[in-house]
């Protein structure tokens, strides 16, 4: 539990958590090993929850409409789909691991039940989800004002 608690602690998208909530979370969450080649998840899908990347090697590609070019995610404590701690909707990415690579899953489950229990965490949550929604549509703009030039 304590190892998990760890886990989060260096995962940037938890620091909205103090230390017992991310105890509490720790105790939730499940700690998983993919082998190189292995499909974490498949767009289209929904994930139960969110990945923490312990350590390894993972690729991301969007698929569908937004197909472009896969990136990679090998830094420890890089969260993978946060935005389904909260929503309960298919994701446009596919998540495949290049290495083997060692998770830590958090169920949305228990975090939606951490923010019922937290309405301060929920705040810091809404708060987040809030800055990064400002900062894509902030990238946006040059697309806007190129989009009105025509």
């Amino acid at each position: 539990m304590d190892d998990a608690a760890a886990i989060l602690g260096r995962a940037d998208f938890f620091n909205m958590c103090d230390d017992e909530q991310r105890r509490m979370l720790g105790f939730a969450s499940d700690r998983r090993h993919a082998e190189a080649d292995e499909v974490i998840y498949k767009a289209g899908t929904v994930p139960q929850g969110a990945h923490v990347l312990i350590e390894g090697t993972l690729k991301a590609r969007n698929e569908g409409v937004e197909a472009g070019k896969p990136y990679a995610l090998s830094e420890p404590g890089s969260i993978i789909s946060p935005m389904a701690l909260f929503l309960d909707k298919p994701r446009p990415v596919t998540i495949t691991a290049v290495t083997d690579c060692d998770l830590l899953f958090v169920p949305r489950s228990a975090f939606l039940k951490l923010m019922r229990q937290y309405p301060d965490l929920a705040q810091k949550a809404a708060q987040r989800i809030e800055r990064e929604l400002s900062g894509y549509l902030t990238a946006l703009d040059p697309l806007k004002r190129k989009m009105k030039e025509r």
